[in-house]
């Protein structure tokens, strides 16, 4: 008899929250892996879709499948109390999830998707639920937090934890034997108009403040062919959005992306492809950026800094941020689509160099955004900011509150200010054009 597993992906607890392409893909990935082992059921949080948004303003989505979450201001945690920043629960109503569980028999497993590691609050949240609704129910959780934070997570009384990216314990676990060439399970979402993709797992870089290394390892391609069944798939199902969600997508495309890129137009398949994880701009190169705009890519968000790119391991000089641009442009790219993702509130940044970096993107006709810096514990940089605050209190990797911890709630709002009236000045350009 097939065991009945339930998908979950928590609601989050936080500052902001928005729908970015958002969706679960490592928990969408391992249940395609054990595609016809096992009868899944999905409860997604943060699903836009849901019959309950109907109607509601935050089921409107931008033209490329973006929008807001359903949310509720809740009470602050005591150490976030001094940022003047209302919190909020994001995704479905609670008691939704509490009805889906009276009213269904019991699955054997809950496989939990956990992200950020500050949104633990979510996790418990659930994991609550379900011991009281299915108290024989075995709780597995996998994911990010659970590799960067794995005694913190110990703690929320789960049956199971899957660190890092290697699943052979899963499987033993399970004793289901997974078929690994097998594609996301999409088909699991009644409704779907965004989808996600990943050519590689991995880095090949060690930047400072990033933690993908000690998640998933070194890089490594995909099969061309196991891409090209989940692209098939997602098409099937409806979608008209897909991100990449590779950390280093454009890290060797000649064997990579370029290969996929090309069976896209060969197949006449029609999607909007977006990159919302920074790309390496030294790698955009004139074929390049002329396949991808053939292909469909529609949304560009590109990694910058003028600060501190030797001393962390950035990845982009002005010279080929600018190059990469005029690659882009020239290929049919809109600017308006073209972003350059800057840091704020890094420990070893300089306010003055952020600016200049700002100032920057902007003569170059594209859109900045200020990426607000999360302290990630284990990385060296995450490491040097115990200075500030306490990195064992995963609540203190809060994207919205280190900033403003390191730089004051004035000078944060100030750059942000910035920010927004170099890009409203950009608009009105182009307007005017």
């Amino acid at each position: 008899m097939k065991p009945k597993i339930l998908l979950l992906n928590p609601p989050i607890y936080d500052f902001a929250a928005y729908d970015f392409w958002l969706k679960p893909y490592g928990l969408l990935s391992i249940a395609g892996y054990l595609r016809g082992n096992a009868d899944f059921e999905l409860f997604d949080y943060l699903d836009r879709l849901h019959p309950f948004m109907a109607g509601r303003k935050e089921q409107q989505s931008d033209e490329w499948g973006r929008g807001r979450f359903y949310c509720e201001q809740v009470t602050s945690p005591p150490c976030l109390e001094q940022i003047p920043r209302y919190f909020r629960r994001f995704g479905l109503p609670r008691n939704m999830f509490q009805d889906f569980l009276t009213k269904r028999q019991p699955c054997d497993f809950v496989f939990i998707q956990t992200m950020m590691t500050y949104w633990y609050k979510g996790i418990q949240e659930v994991i609550e639920d379900v011991h009281k609704a299915w108290p024989k129910a075995k709780i597995i959780l996998g994911g990010s937090y659970v590799t960067l934070c794995s005694s913190h997570a110990q703690k929320l009384g789960m049956d199971f934890l899957i660190q890092g990216n290697n699943l052979q314990s899963l499987w033993e676990y399970l004793n289901i034997a997974p078929d690994l060439k097998q594609p996301a399970l999409w088909q699991v979402y009644k409704v779907l108009n965004v989808g996600v993709l990943k050519l590689s797992d991995g880095c090949p870089f060690n930047c400072t403040y990033c933690s993908v290394p000690k998640i998933y390892g070194k890089f490594k391609a995909r099969s061309l062919e196991r891409s090209l069944a989940e692209l098939q798939l997602l098409v099937e199902c409806g979608v008209e959005n897909i991100a990449f969600y590779d950390d280093a997508l454009l890290f060797e495309a000649e064997k990579v992306l370029m290969p996929f890129l090309e069976e896209v137009l060969k197949r006449d398949i029609q999607v909007n492809f977006h990159t919302p994880n920074a790309l390496n701009v030294r790698f955009i190169t004139s074929e390049l950026a002329k396949l991808m705009v053939q292909a469909g890519f529609k949304t560009f968000y590109l990694g910058f800094d003028l600060q501190w790119q030797q001393c962390t391991g950035s990845k982009v000089s002005c010279d080929e941020l600018a190059q990469a641009v005029r690659y882009l442009t020239a290929a049919g790219a809109k600017p308006k689509d073209i972003t350059a993702y800057q840091i704020l509130g890094h420990p070893h940044g300089d306010v003055q160099e952020l600016e200049k970096s700002m100032r920057f993107a902007n003569s170059l006709g594209v859109r900045g955004m200020l990426a607000d810096f999360s302290p990630i514990p284990g990385t060296p940089d995450g490491e040097y900011c115990r200075k500030w605050v306490n990195m064992d209190e995963p609540l203190f990797h809060n994207k919205t509150a280190f900033p403003i911890i390191l730089l004051g709630f004035d000078e944060t709002n100030r750059l942000k200010d910035l920010q927004r009236q170099l890009n409203r000045k950009l608009t009105s350009v182009r307007l005017e054009e």
